[in-house]
């Protein structure tokens, strides 16, 4: 198995974050529409907003997939931040997606003091709600026709995971 490696995105990356978007089998598993240009992908990673993380996954130095972090900057959600992910088809089921979440769990937890990370993905993109269990997101709820996706309405599932123990918080 191939060493895959994480850090922060760079102004080079956007290109290649961009292409990994650009599959019709990612980008029809996101909110993403097909033929992004550089130009959106610029304006969405250069001058990120306060409190959101930008990291990609590289195996042999290969950008093979990306992963967004927002901390929530509401006074009365600062526990709490959301993600978005993708990884390139030709590299799912390989763990990149296991190690984006893993290094986005420890940034949330250990470096920003959040407890609870938020996430939405489509309700028949099984192996997705698959890999969130196993990094243990709940299923909280289900949004009925929450996109249209290729010529049709698709549910999501909304999914959380809640860090354990919270002081004054019982579960």
């Amino acid at each position: 198995m191939k060493e895959i490696k994480i850090r922060h995105s760079e102004a080079d990356d956007i290109p290649k974050i961009k292409a990994v978007y650009e599959d019709r089998q990612l980008f029809a598993e996101t909110l993403q529409l097909p033929f992004p240009s550089v130009e959106v992908w610029r304006a969405r990673l250069i001058g990120l907003p306060r409190g959101t993380h930008s990291l990609v996954a590289c195996v042999d130095d290969e950008l093979v997939g990306h992963l967004l972090f927002e901390a929530n900057q509401s006074s009365r959600r600062k526990h709490v931040g959301s993600l978005a992910m993708g990884v390139k088809a030709s590299h799912q089921g390989q763990g990149v997606g296991s190690e984006l979440l893993r290094a986005a769990i420890d940034l949330a937890q250990n470096w920003l003091n959040i407890r609870r990370i938020e996430l939405t993905v489509y309700a028949e993109n099984e192996p997705a709600v698959a890999l969130y269990k196993k990094h243990g997101f709940e299923v909280e709820g289900q949004a009925l026709l929450y996109a249209f996706r290729d010529g049709h309405y698709v549910s999501a599932l909304y999914m959380a995971r809640v860090t354990d123990y919270v002081p004054g918080y019982a579960r």
